[in-house]
């Protein structure tokens, strides 16, 4: 059995040497700093950035822009997966359909959500509603196909109507695949929100991402780059820590399992 604490000793070991071997070249110039900075000074923007009101709300916009499409892309997707299994006919129907959809490169539908909603917060939870709706809707879906046809038979068989099939059966063995890829969801929806912001707003981390490399500010883009970072582990570690509450009746995760 793998101990957590040596693990997490060699994990911020290989961080901790990562970063001295980054600083150390380009102190020496073996790296250019022009493209790859130094992690000191990095940090010192980091500090600075900290140090800012304004910085606090740009992260506030890209929360809110995070978690809206988050919460609206998990509802359409948990509602359209549960429809669509319980619905063969549909399915049938709207199976090309949705694969066309879901083979369009997200990005390339930026631009076109900003010349429809603006360059506001709307085009950027759009953008993340279409990244987390796909990923929820899969694996509601592929959660309710995986009930076990001897509970359903059962349950039917106990006059169990379609009302209490969804909740006592199907939802709860969709249950571990839609919590699940919360944890991805969320990721998903800080890309989508970020991302947006890249392409074009006046507000948000995109935004001060952007703004530093339109200036050719490497350090500033690093900079930004390691906020957004730090912005969706704190996310993750949220996320995780319900899903762990949520999730309690499962076994217990392998150590192995459990670094992840």
């Amino acid at each position: 059995m793998l101990d957590k604490h040596k693990v997490r000793l060699y994990q911020i070991g290989l961080l901790v040497g990562s970063l001295t071997l980054w600083e150390a070249m380009a102190r020496y110039e073996l790296l250019d700093q022009f493209f790859f900075s130094r992690p000191l000074s990095i940090l010192s923007r980091l500090f600075e950035l900290l140090a800012t009101a304004d910085t606090y709300r740009h992260l506030s916009i890209t929360f809110t822009e995070t978690l809206l499409a988050f919460i609206i892309g998990t509802a359409l997707g948990i509602g359209a997966g549960l429809w669509l299994a319980l619905a063969p006919m549909a399915l049938k129907v709207l199976t090309p359909y949705i694969k066309a959809f879901n083979a369009i490169p997200r990005v390339v539908l930026a631009p076109i959500f900003t010349l429809w909603f603006g360059l506001g917060i709307a085009s950027k939870v759009a953008l993340g509603v279409t990244l987390v709706f796909f990923l929820t809707f899969f694996n509601t879906w592929q959660g309710v196909r995986e009930v076990n046809p001897v509970v359903l038979a059962n349950a039917r068989m106990l006059g169990a109507g379609r009302g209490h099939l969804l909740r006592h059966v199907y939802l709860p063995s969709a249950a571990g695949w839609i919590i699940s890829s919360l944890r991805s969801a969320i990721g998903f929806a800080v890309v989508g929100a970020v991302v947006g912001e890249y392409l074009g707003s006046a507000a948000g981390l995109g935004y001060l991402i952007a703004q530093a490399e339109g200036v050719f500010d490497t350090t500033g883009v690093f900079a930004g780059m390691t906020t957004m970072l730090v912005f969706v582990l704190i996310l993750d570690w949220t996320v995780s820590r319900v899903e762990r509450r949520i999730l309690a009746w499962r076994p217990a995760a392998s150590a192995g399992e459990e670094m992840i």
